[in-house]
């Protein structure tokens, strides 16, 4: 991985991969439009990972950076899994300075559980006391 860096500067991110991914590729962004990413992306807190300069990864962090933190949007292009690309920047999002010390860090996940464990995450302590509004289809209805 000496050829790899992770860059949390929002300059550095390839905005077509990204959107490319998440609006054809993701089965949790399907459909989202460019300008909703965008804004999301502004938002939160944005790590890539690159290599020779070509973006291979990503993902973000919606937080406060105080007591909370919600990790979203982590892919692997498919040509680049299996290298551990989503373990380093696993790592790097865990050991970011800003990141410390959050009360709660959540995310959803419906296949990469083993992932997301090695880094302490697991179900919630109390899931009688989360709720939330989900609309999946809310990107799709806007096309």
């Amino acid at each position: 991985m000496s050829s790899m860096e992770i860059s949390t500067q929002q300059d550095r991110l390839d905005l077509d991969l990204i959107h490319r991914y998440l609006a054809e590729q993701s089965y949790w962004a399907r459909g989202i439009p460019r300008a909703t990413l965008e804004q999301a992306l502004r938002h939160s807190l944005c790590f890539g990972l690159y290599e020779a300069g070509r973006q291979l990864a990503f993902c973000r962090v919606i937080t406060d950076y105080a007591t909370y933190g919600y990790l979203s949007d982590l892919f692997v292009l498919p040509e680049a899994q299996g290298r551990g690309l989503g373990k380093a920047l696993m790592a790097a999002v865990m050991a970011h300075p800003e990141l410390q010390g959050l009360r709660r860090f959540s995310l959803a996940t419906s296949d990469a559980h083993g992932l997301y464990a090695r880094f302490g995450f697991g179900a919630p302590a109390k899931p009688q006391s989360l709720m939330e509004r989900y609309d999946p289809d809310i990107y799709l209805r806007s096309l």
